[in-house]
């Protein structure tokens, strides 16, 4: 049916697609552009700078996933990583107290709660008891953002406890050491510390019961100097770094720069102050199979 057109109205013409304009891409500029985002909290690598979830690098065990880098674990997590189950924790009952009334900037007591706020932790030295592949044993570790994981009294009656558990039950006893060495606050009784651990661990020896230390970063000062070098075998996470003076503290005195890698792991294993050197990833493997082999397990 032809339509009908009204006198004086013209008719526009469809224009063909062929002629139509595209519709253009608004692009943002560089202040509006989108930007990637991480719905957890994030950690940064301190060798590549490298943004990893905190729940991939928990999964990695504190790994860097981009660069294989060796981060900081936390004291707790390292234990319960390191351990296929945990039986029972030691050495809660010990409180630290303030026997010199020590006052720097801050009183001591201060100090204490502080470190406690931010690690939820009661002291420096963590000890648990559980299997690694279905091997008894008895493992303790230092938290370093505890005070730099610096050793006090509290610190030395867990690690004799965790000594005596381990020779009451003939197991083996294992340390992940990470200190800044004696806790100045507590002075001679600190130091004190050096000669008790010394003494359990001789004791484990004369039981016939292995003593490894897993040396992590950092070790220095009375750590060093006693529990942390008294192992029957010593292993180093790579680049951690070792010693008992700072670096910067034996620069001031020999008047000599000292380059890398100086006091790190690799440089130790050269010149014999470790036995090996072994990757997050084996370590739980390695301890298990010196372990076994000391104590004549198949």
């Amino acid at each position: 049916m032809n339509q009908e057109v009204k006198p004086g109205k013209i008719l526009s013409t469809p224009t063909p697609w062929t002629e139509r304009s595209v519709p253009g891409i608004e692009v943002p500029d560089e202040q509006q552009a989108l930007k990637a985002t991480f719905t957890e909290p994030t950690i940064e690598c301190p060798e590549c700078h490298a943004l990893v979830t905190r729940t991939a690098m928990s999964f990695n065990a504190y790994v860097c996933p981009q660069c294989d880098e060796h981060l900081r674990m936390k004291a707790r997590e390292r234990l319960t990583w390191f351990l296929d189950q945990v039986t029972a924790e030691l050495g809660q009952e010990f409180t630290a107290k303030d026997p010199l009334h020590f006052v720097d900037s801050r009183p001591y007591p201060e100090r204490m709660r502080e470190a406690q706020d931010k690690t939820g932790e009661s002291e420096a030295l963590i000890v648990m008891q559980g299997t690694l592949k279905n091997l008894p044993l008895v493992a303790c570790a230092f938290e370093f953002d505890f005070m730099g994981g610096s050793m006090g009294t509290v610190v030395g009656d867990r690690f004799v406890q965790a000594a005596e558990r381990a020779i009451a039950q003939r197991q083996p006893l294992i340390c992940f050491a990470a200190s800044g060495g004696a806790r100045m606050q507590e002075g001679m009784l600190s130091l004190m510390q050096m000669a008790r651990t010394s003494a359990a661990i001789q004791r484990l020896k004369d039981a016939g019961l292995p003593y490894v230390v897993v040396l992590t970063h950092p070790v220095y000062g009375g750590v060093t100097a006693s529990l942390a070098m008294l192992g029957d075998v010593h292993i180093a996470e790579p680049k951690a770094m070792i010693g008992f003076a700072g670096k910067r503290v034996i620069e001031q005195t020999v008047r000599e720069k000292l380059e890398e890698p100086f006091q790190r792991a690799e440089y130790l294993l050269d010149h014999g102050v470790v036995d090996q050197i072994v990757h997050r990833h084996a370590l739980r493997d390695t301890v298990y199979r010196i372990v076994a082999k000391l104590m004549n397990l198949p």
